[in-house]
């Protein structure tokens, strides 16, 4: 059966390469009836918090990347990597190094000054030596001193990295905690991960993953290396570039199908098609279509895609996803018109929830006009025809106030005035709304009420 897992490192936020290759493995397993498994490694003591465990659920939750086994954390795996280090040890394939950190630097200061390469030179690998007392020992893999590692990588082809490029990793620090290249192969080894998926930016710790599976006489699983996420200017995607934490995007309105959707075509394809569901990713996910070459996050690009799943919601839905945040803005829900009509009115001009909810505001909060553009298109000419309009929209029955009677209305004074309705809704629009550019004048007045309407212009009418 598939297997495939999804292991980060909870240092900080789900970003958006680990949200692409938590997606990627995710399809992978779906697309072939299989299971997907989170893993949190957590053996960095220093950096990780339980802040990033949540904030990697929140991120998954909310893209919907349900998860079959887990979440499983190494550091309550600690004994089960000691075993495994003290079978290796016993087998003559591992070894106790107790060199100190004074000692290691020493170490590669004096290859850099030979123009060589830092690593560890193995010198307690087949040490006689006693044992210096007060140093608590690491313990080192036996790496293989010839021959090469070769694999066959499921999007990049295959690869060779001859063993004398690798060194004597360490398994299990002094403390017990075991490192990245250890943990990662004992894990997968015991969550029978078939198919490890995960960034380009680990083609280099696979060989070394490799001869510890071989040492402990397993299978090896398939690795498909996905390649790396850079911004527009062709360098490594980094906060500079934008928003790059997943629960971000969620915050400044974007759906999560339209994120799901963009993230799926950052380096695989599926022919030309642009928007497709997560049901159709399912279907058509494959490994076969990953590019080698690095993909390239465009920010517009994903505002435009979020545009288009955001006029294939309902007035329902808009309004549903627009209320938290205009209560969270201390908008007046109470005060205002039903909030269905509102987002219908704004959602074709909205690619995010957050635009939606900008665009609501003269509906909910008091906007004041800007004096100084107000003042500039109220000309002598339209002074009067405002007035006069007010006066026509008095008249309105309550239950009459349409688009059509306010437009009839509006028309008609621009007959009689031989006036463009440029000329009117503009300071129309800044009087009532505070806004030059609103949806069509007609449906807005209509939604936002004879009253309100009226009121304002009272008011705000000099």
């Amino acid at each position: 059966m598939v297997r495939t897992r999804f292991a980060p490192s909870p240092t900080g936020y789900l970003h958006i390469g680990g949200a692409r290759t938590a997606l990627f493995s995710w399809a992978y397993a779906r697309r072939l009836g299989g299971k997907f498994i989170l893993r949190i490694e957590d053996t960095d003591l220093e950096r990780s918090t339980e802040a990033s465990v949540q904030a990697i659920f929140d991120g998954m939750r909310w893209l919907g990347l349900d998860t079959d086994e887990g979440p499983f954390r190494q550091m309550q795996r600690l004994p089960r990597y000691r075993q495994v280090a003290e079978r290796l040890l016993a087998e003559g394939k591992a070894y106790r190094c107790y060199c100190t950190r004074e000692e290691l630097e020493q170490m590669r200061a004096a290859q850099r000054a030979r123009g060589e390469k830092p690593r560890y030179d193995g010198r307690w690998r087949d040490s006689k030596a006693t044992p210096p007392a007060g140093v608590a020992p690491v313990i080192r893999f036996k790496n293989p001193l010839d021959g090469a590692v070769t694999f066959r990588d499921l999007v990049k082809g295959p690869i060779t990295i001859s063993n004398a490029e690798l060194d004597d990793l360490v398994l299990l620090r002094e403390d017990g905690v075991p490192t990245y290249n250890f943990g990662v192969v004992v894990d997968d080894l015991d969550m029978r991960i078939s198919h490890v998926i995960r960034g380009d930016d680990h083609v280099n710790n696979t060989p070394r993953q490799i001869n510890i599976f071989a040492a402990l006489g397993a299978d090896l699983p398939e690795f498909a290396h996905v390649p790396m996420i850079l911004g527009a200017d062709g360098e490594r995607l980094s906060k500079r570039h934008g928003a790059v934490s997943v629960m971000q995007y969620a915050e400044e309105g974007y759906l999560p199908e339209a994120l799901l959707n963009y993230l799926a075509r950052l380096g695989w394809s599926h022919g030309d098609a642009e928007l497709f569901s997560k049901e159709q990713l399912v279907e058509w996910f494959d490994l076969a279509h990953v590019s080698k070459s690095p993909a390239q996050f465009d920010p517009e690009k994903l505002k435009w895609l979020n545009h288009q799943y955001v006029k294939t919601l309902s007035d329902a839905e808009f309004a549903n996803l627009m209320r938290p945040v205009i209560e969270k803005q201390g908008g007046r829900l109470a005060e205002g018109p039903p909030l269905e009509p509102v987002a219908g009115l704004v959602k074709s001009r909205s690619e995010t929830v957050l635009a939606g909810v900008a665009a609501a505001k003269p509906f909910y909060w008091d906007a004041e006009a800007p004096a100084e553009e107000l003042g500039k298109s109220l000309t002598e000419q339209v002074r009067p025809a405002l007035a006069e309009l007010a006066n026509r929209f008095s008249t309105i029955d309550d239950k009459s106030w349409t688009e059509q009677s306010i437009m009839g209305a509006v028309n008609a004074i621009l007959n009689e005035r031989k006036l463009k309705l440029p000329e009117v809704a503009k300071p129309l629009r800044l009087i009532v709304l505070g806004q030059a550019q609103s949806p069509n004048l007609g449906p807005t007045l209509a939604v936002l009420g004879k009253k309100r309407v009226l009121d304002r212009l009272r008011e705000r009418f000099p």
